[in-house]
């Protein structure tokens, strides 16, 4: 292997390892936003452990209370959810 082929490897490495944590962070951030969503909407929660992204602005919410719920905007713009 030439010295250009493992430059490369290296920065391929480097980047991947610094997508991970930020890849993490915007989860983190979607599911305390998604809690909040579901508390203001007054529906039984806790906190939201998982996150699907099924479409823009259209996501299934696991909760810590095993309640599922799929919160979307609807056709007139509000945000809305749904039990699973």
């Amino acid at each position: 292997m030439n010295a250009s082929i493992k430059i490369r490897i290296l920065l391929l490495a480097a980047l991947l390892s610094c997508a991970a944590p930020a890849i993490a962070a915007e989860n983190d951030a979607l599911a305390k936003d998604l809690t909040s969503t579901i508390s203001l909407l007054g529906l039984p929660c806790g906190q939201v452990v998982n996150v699907v992204t099924q479409a823009e602005r259209d996501y299934i919410a696991t909760c810590s209370d095993k309640n599922r719920y799929r919160i979307y905007l609807n056709p007139q713009g509000r945000v809305a959810a749904e039990k699973r």
